[in-house]
């Protein structure tokens, strides 16, 4: 079965570490058996200079069309005077909106020669692999209404609403414990039951779905305030998190700082059935575009989530996580990285991934 993959590099880095990961997909097609057709097309500014529109018809097109989206990054100061409605970001939350895209997954996994560079002690974070799986349509984000109004007595008043049903918790936690059920069956759920009603609800929805359908599942409760906490405190303790989008925005990226660099972390964007979007965390960074510093690993590794959730080839994904491990250990770092042996540039840090996974 050939599978149909859609590039969509963007702006700033985003072509250059597409262009390694696309190399690691060209090599696991030459020598471990995977086939598939790549394509690429347009997405924010590069989108906007194409179409005039971030999210051209086109590319949306494609993606539908498409069995997995591996996007590079979006964005950068050259747009930033365009009208709001037409700027880079938009292209982005278009697409995740279009694709149905509900649920965010962000491993923070730690490479143990990556341990000292962490903001944490070692001892602390050594051996850290946890997964946050974070609701990514619904809540406060999209919640109506929503605006600034003027009050009786003159103020300003801005206001946003949290609002959650009962089948978009439903579905989170649903994916939430399949992701939990292939690592150690261990679910935390992060909510602010104490004080909101939204979080109220989202507890009691998440027990219903792991008694009735998961009930081999281990599941806590953690209030986010003391979440936040324990990631800087005891990160290990977690195995997978799940939680609402204003929660998971925060804790996701409270999590990024723990793996030694940004530079490091990918991350999944799933629809009901599997199809997904893949990017690295980090952004466009175009102060350093187009000068083959940027980090390229996170962007390989978001292809091997791609091959695990949405391409059925977790072996795949192994060798491409074992590959990445490898140079990590020959000493190889990019400027974003601590230690090492040896300083190199996106291109190199890219072929000594794939030259690992040609000989093995």
């Amino acid at each position: 079965m050939s599978h149909k993959i859609l590039l969509l590099p963007g702006d700033g880095i985003g072509p250059e570490i597409v262009a390694e990961a696309r190399r690691v997909l060209d090599v696991l097609c030459e020598c471990h058996g995977l086939r598939c057709e790549l394509e690429e097309a347009p997405i924010g500014g590069a989108g906007y200079d194409a179409a005039g529109q971030p999210l051209p018809a086109a590319t949306l097109d494609l993606a539908r069309a498409a069995d997995a989206v591996l996007l590079g990054a979006v964005g950068g100061p050259r747009y930033d005077a365009l009208p709001r409605e037409v700027r880079p970001e938009r292209g982005l939350l278009a697409i995740r909106a279009e694709l149905g895209l509900f649920g965010n997954l962000r491993p923070a996994i730690l490479f143990p020669q990556l341990a000292a560079a962490s903001a944490l002690r070692p001892e602390v974070v050594s051996g850290l692999d946890l997964l946050i799986v974070r609701e990514l349509t619904g809540g406060i984000y999209f919640g109506e209404p929503r605006g600034v109004r003027t009050l009786p007595d003159g103020q300003r008043q801005g206001f946003d609403t949290e609002l959650y049903s009962e089948s978009e918790i439903v579905r989170i936690t649903r994916l939430a414990c399949r992701a939990a059920e292939q690592r150690q069956r261990r679910l935390c759920s992060v909510d602010k039951a104490n004080v909101l009603e939204s979080s109220g609800l989202w507890r009691e929805v998440v027990e219903g779905v792991v008694e009735q359908e998961f009930p081999h599942i281990e599941l806590s409760h953690m209030y986010v305030d003391n979440a936040a906490m324990q990631l800087v405190r005891a990160p290990k303790q977690f195995d997978v998190i799940v939680t609402g989008n204003l929660f998971g925005d925060i804790l996701s990226d409270c999590a990024a700082q723990l793996t030694g660099s940004i530079g490091m972390l990918p991350s999944a964007s799933l629809d009901e059935q599997g199809k997904g979007l893949y990017e690295p965390v980090h952004g466009s960074a175009p102060d350093i575009a187009g000068q083959d510093r940027a980090n390229p690993l996170a962007t390989i590794l978001s292809v091997a989530m791609m091959l695990r959730y949405s391409l059925g080839a977790g072996e795949l994904a192994e060798r491409v996580e074992a590959a990445v491990a490898g140079v990590l250990a020959d000493g190889l770092r990019t400027a974003d990285l601590q230690g090492g042996t040896r300083r190199v540039g996106t291109r190199e840090m890219g072929e000594a991934v794939a030259e690992r996974l040609r000989a093995g």
